[in-house]
């Protein structure tokens, strides 16, 4: 038996507030989000000798140990015991053996979600295996708790959402963990040109995001009103990012790519950088019409607009910098589980 698993890493096209304490509780967040083909992928093969093996073919590391209860979450590849320590603990309540294989089409800290995303494909793996019972918010909310809660990780709930259900979602968190998936109906016609004008330029830098995260929390818990007033219109572009994409008002996706990114800027001071802000204005001098840094910022994958026939000229001044423009689809399906 082999089962396999893959989740969709996610394009942040809008929103905010969801990454940041207290702020979806007080104010409620609003994100929209885009699932593109990349992936993290998980595979589970049965033992039957009492040997657990993790195998992260990305960073080329192995580890084998014996079959627990509860293995210890010491730093060495602390998703994949999160998600054991956690099915074991809630579902099989017995120690199991196996070996799991995985692998993310993108570097961690790049923005993308990887690190929630490989949790929720990890998580389906092991759902399909055991057969257990997890719709997809079950899933979803499950994925967060293991890696926000279980492990202790900082970050919002997007991710873990766009990983499972797949395709362009507005997505709204309230109080209470209370999480409302929208799925938005748009045409073909218009995600195919989205995603040909839409550049994913990758920086070749990554970041810690979760002390962004936690100095944009800092900055709300402080009552910094530059920063709440920020999310307010991180908020408001989430919503105006809805509208143009279900009218196919493409020729305002720069603009409103570029107004959210102004106000995120405003979130926290390690959101940018002189490199960053120096890719951007040199994307917008050779024709593109806004962008923004991917996931909390600070390095990463930043996506431009670029308008009409621009694309190509946006790529190759961006190529003064080292980085990689990468190519994707977007993507109408979310985790996929199967056996063979």
């Amino acid at each position: 038996m082999i089962v396999r698993s893959k989740a969709p890493l996610r394009l942040g096209l809008a929103g905010g507030g969801t990454d940041v304490a207290p702020y979806s509780d007080l104010y409620g967040g609003a994100i929209l989000n885009a699932s593109i083909s990349l992936y993290a992928y998980a595979t589970i093969v049965p033992r039957n000798d009492g040997k657990i093996v993790f195998h992260s073919i990305d960073k080329n590391e192995s580890y084998e140990f014996d079959s627990a209860q509860s293995l210890p979450v010491n730093g060495i590849l602390n998703l994949h015991r999160g998600v054991y320590n956690r099915v074991v603990k809630d579902y099989s309540k017995i120690p199991l053996s196996f070996s799991l294989s995985t692998r993310v089409d993108a570097p961690a800290g790049s923005g993308l979600g990887t690190s929630s995303t490989l949790v929720v494909a990890i998580l389906g793996a092991f759902a399909e295996w055991l057969k257990l019972p997890l719709g997809e918010y079950d899933l979803a909310k499950l994925a967060y708790d293991i890696e926000r809660n279980d492990l202790g990780m900082a970050g919002g709930k997007q991710d873990q959402y766009a990983a499972t259900f797949g395709g362009v979602n507005f997505m709204e968190f309230s109080a209470n963990d209370k999480v409302i998936v929208n799925p938005l109906r748009i045409k073909d016609t218009y995600l195919n040109e989205l995603a040909h004008n839409l550049v994913l330029f990758y920086t070749q830098t990554s970041r810690l995001s979760s002390r962004i995260i936690e100095a944009q929390s800092a900055n709300v818990v402080s009552n910094n009103q530059r920063s709440i007033e920020a999310m307010h219109q991180l908020k408001k572009q989430s919503v105006m990012m809805k509208e143009a994409l279900l009218k196919g008002d493409l020729d305002h996706i720069g603009e409103i790519l570029d107004f959210g990114w102004k106000y995120k800027k405003q979130m926290a001071e390690e959101i940018t950088n002189p490199l960053l802000d120096e890719i951007y204005e040199t994307a917008r001098n050779n024709g593109a019409s806004g962008g923004k840094i991917s996931g909390a910022g600070g390095g990463g994958f930043m996506i431009f607009y670029c308008p009409g026939e621009t694309r190509s000229d946006v790529i190759d001044a961006l190529a003064r910098y080292g980085g990689e423009s990468k190519r994707y689809d977007f993507t109408s399906v979310g985790l996929t589980t199967w056996t063979i």
